[in-house]
């Protein structure tokens, strides 16, 4: 995902991030000048740094594995991103290379790619303010202004989105690095700790407890309010119609009906699916029939699921279904899990006149920015799986395991063992 987007992921950490990859001792050996340099790790030594040029950044290309794939017109995902800072290469014990990029908590605020740079200026503030308590509570932060941040942090929607420096830059972007720049050091706090400060896409017209979503305590600043000003939102309303002979095929595929049976009806009866037809009848929760259509409509019939310009077939649970002309057609709804901030409506409200810090009181109980300290490094978890890299500094002066990258390139393969390249 790019950082200019109008659709929205949804924010919501939902489980601890991986370990933070360490440095290993291991150096590349050294050669004469126009041949390849190739390292291969000590068999204890699993990991590799490359750190980037002062100012500089790293451009990061990666590959995953191979898969069989019964999807139509099947890609082949890749990693493209440039990253500031330094990039620990870890190889998993599945052979497999994760990546964890070491920055500027100030860099890392700047990479978050959470809505379009285009937006008023009152709701980019909303967002930085929201991105960083929100990065600073779920990491546990307690430390003094400028300390490191031990634990690490996800970037993806488990977390909080982070796509780096885009490739291509887009110099649009200047506009929420002007908002990170603008709010630093700017949180919300409760009880002196950074707020958790969840935030979501687009809503069906109101907010939802912590607790209702998430099963968690209820905390006094994630309460239910009105939603009135998200009405700009591509997913505000939706109405999607999946033919019944595509039904059939997607809930087969995921398991859930017979093979060769017609569906004649389908219908939602609190949070339980009904699907009938052909003598046969099944049941499932929303959750259930929601992912069926989600991944096998794009991946069996990518020209038409999803339909545009949604995201997802079925963004949302806040839906209604029923049979129309041999279909199941859903309304609906939103998109996201429904707590703390919408994000398209802090969009309506900076559109209102509203302030960054009355977006954020209205959405997280009264809550106004306070000034806090801020760590000085993070480290992100930015991407895991991959079989090989090939990292390209911007400029020369970077290293590899403290030693000059004399090449300007940087390829590493994981296997049965870690291999570093320097080609010429």
């Amino acid at each position: 995902m790019t950082v200019v987007t109008l659709l929205l992921l949804s924010a919501a950490c939902t489980s601890s991030p991986p370990p933070r990859a360490e440095p290993t001792t291991s150096r590349a050996t050294r050669t004469s000048p126009g041949t390849a340099t190739t390292s291969v790790a000590p068999e204890a030594a699993t990991s590799a740094v490359i750190r980037s040029p002062n100012g500089g950044s790293l451009l990061v290309r990666g590959t995953y594995p191979r898969v069989e794939s019964r999807c139509v017109r099947y890609h082949r995902p890749r990693l493209a991103a440039r990253y500031p800072g330094t990039l620990s290469v870890k190889r998993s014990d599945d052979g497999t290379l994760a990546l964890t990029v070491t920055l500027s908590f100030e860099d890392y605020l700047k990479g978050i790619a959470e809505v379009p740079p285009s937006w008023p200026r009152a709701a980019l503030e909303a967002q930085a303010i929201a991105a960083r308590s929100y990065a600073l509570a779920t990491t546990g932060w307690d430390g003094a202004e400028g300390e490191t941040l031990k634990t690490p942090i996800c970037a993806t929607t488990s977390c909080q989105v982070y796509g780096g420096i885009p490739v291509p830059f887009d110099p649009s972007i200047r506009r929420w690095f002007a908002a990170v720049r603008r709010t630093s050091g700017e949180v919300l706090l409760y009880q002196d700790r950074p707020a958790d400060t969840v935030y979501f896409s687009t809503s069906n017209g109101q907010t939802y407890g912590n607790d209702e979503v998430f099963g968690s305590a209820p905390l006094p600043y994630l309460r239910p309010v009105v939603e009135r000003d998200d009405g700009a939102s591509p997913l505000s309303h939706w109405r999607v119609r999946v033919p019944f002979d595509d039904l059939a095929t997607f809930l087969h595929e995921a398991g859930e009906w017979p093979a060769h049976r017609a569906i004649s009806s389908a219908g939602l009866e609190g949070s339980t699916v009904t699907v009938s037809g052909d003598g046969a009848s099944r049941s499932m929760d929303l959750t259930t029939f929601r992912d069926a259509v989600n991944v096998w409509g794009p991946c069996l019939k990518p020209g038409r699921y999803p339909p545009s310009p949604l995201p997802v077939t079925l963004p949302s649970r806040w839906m209604t279904l029923s049979s129309s002309g041999g279909a199941a057609v859903a309304v609906g709804r939103g998109w996201g899990h429904g707590v703390g901030m919408v994000q398209w409506g802090a969009y309506g409200k900076a559109l209102r006149g509203l302030s960054a810090s009355d977006i954020l009181a209205y959405y997280y109980g009264g809550l106004r920015p306070q000034t806090s300290p801020e760590p000085g490094l993070i480290h992100v978890l930015v991407a895991s799986g991959l079989t090989s890299i090939d990292v390209r500094p911007s400029a020369s002066g970077a290293t590899l395991n403290g030693e000059p990258v004399e090449t300007g390139r940087v390829t590493v393969a994981g296997g049965d063992q870690l291999t570093v390249t320097t080609p010429p």
